[in-house]
């Protein structure tokens, strides 16, 4: 089963993702997360892909195809993969057919308003990458890290300025790719405002009845 979690910043797609690989017994794949390793690491390309990022910019395609190209190489998505934040573009999600083809492409929505009141609540244990919300998943302990007790981050790219940046970027450069899988047959719509494990609900019986298993 592949699968890829397409929408605007903030939808939950991460977050969905995280639910349904248990579900699913398929691993969730985050280009987001494979770019914060190497940021992590201080590898040459992280450092650039940092600065990239802190401007609320996409990372190039290139440099993205080359990341996902390697990862789906591995063992463990043998039974198939949820992707997220990827393909952003079409020439991403053109190139990504030479060597891996979707099932389905959920597409989730969400008013800018919900984006905004998400994203800029969000904040992340920086030794962890685990990630709470001061409204909907606060930790324990105002502004610190259930598990380690370290201060938590808000990250650049969760800021007003970049969010709306990035919601620009994500309009003019990815909604075409709902118009390019609509075409293809694979874009299946979810509401993404309902609570995770209501949205998680949704997306098993939106597979189950489209056939996809």
């Amino acid at each position: 089963m592949n699968l890829i979690f397409l929408g605007p910043p903030g939808a939950g797609k991460g977050t969905i993702a995280d639910l349904a690989k248990d579900a699913l017994g398929i691993p969730h794949i985050s280009t987001g997360q494979l770019f914060r390793e190497q940021i992590k690491i201080g590898s040459p390309l992280g450092i650039r892909v940092e600065a990239t990022l802190k401007a609320g910019n996409l990372v190039d395609d290139e440099t993205t195809i080359a990341f996902v190209r390697e990862r789906l190489a591995r063992n463990d998505v043998a039974r198939g993969y949820i992707l997220d934040g990827f393909p952003r573009t079409i020439a991403q999600a053109e190139a990504m057919c030479v060597f891996s083809k979707p099932e389905a492409v959920i597409n989730f929505s969400l008013t800018e308003e919900q984006i905004l009141r998400r994203l800029e609540g969000r904040r992340v244990a920086p030794s962890t990458g685990k990630t709470y919300h001061i409204l909907y998943n606060p930790p324990r302990v105002e502004g610190l890290d259930d598990e380690t007790g370290e201060a938590l981050l808000q990250r650049p790219d969760d800021r007003k300025e970049a969010i709306l940046n990035r919601l620009e970027v994500y309009t003019r450069e990815t909604r075409p790719l709902i118009n390019h899988y609509t075409e293809k047959n694979l874009l299946l719509e979810l509401d993404a405002s309902p609570s995770p494990e209501e949205v998680l609900s949704r997306l098993l019986r939106l597979l189950k009845e489209n056939g996809i298993h």
